[in-house]
């Protein structure tokens, strides 16, 4: 079984920063592309950012510039930095790993950020 366990959620003010982790147990994450959705109240789950490799990165246009994906194959470890939050950053924020063969599909509990003064 795979399992994916986000942590780094918070309440912080705009203009400032948080970094989100997601490890996974039960695999390991060379076989996988993953990435960081969110979703809002009232909209839908978005992708904010993915990752193949280190040198294969996409980022959602909203969120350019200020959030960083990265991972750590051998901690099992995807993050997600974010800088510059905006109060419209309020989501929460979903891990997921997809397998480049397989397909299989896995995801995290969710954490929650808001960005409020």
């Amino acid at each position: 079984q795979v399992h994916l366990v986000e942590s780094g959620g918070g309440l912080v003010q705009p203009g400032g920063s948080l970094r989100l982790s997601c490890t996974a147990s039960g695999t390991v994450f060379g076989f996988y592309g993953l990435g960081w959705y969110r979703q809002a109240p009232g909209k839908q789950r978005e992708l904010v950012a993915s990752i193949m490799n280190a040198d294969n990165t996409n980022y959602a246009d909203s969120v350019k510039g200020r959030f960083t994906i990265s991972r750590d194959n051998a901690k099992n470890t995807v993050y997600l930095q974010m800088n510059s939050l905006k109060p419209e950053d309020t989501a929460v924020y979903y891990c997921s790993a997809h397998h480049r063969i397989t397909t299989e599909d896995y995801w995290g509990q969710g954490t929650q950020l808001t960005v409020s003064s």
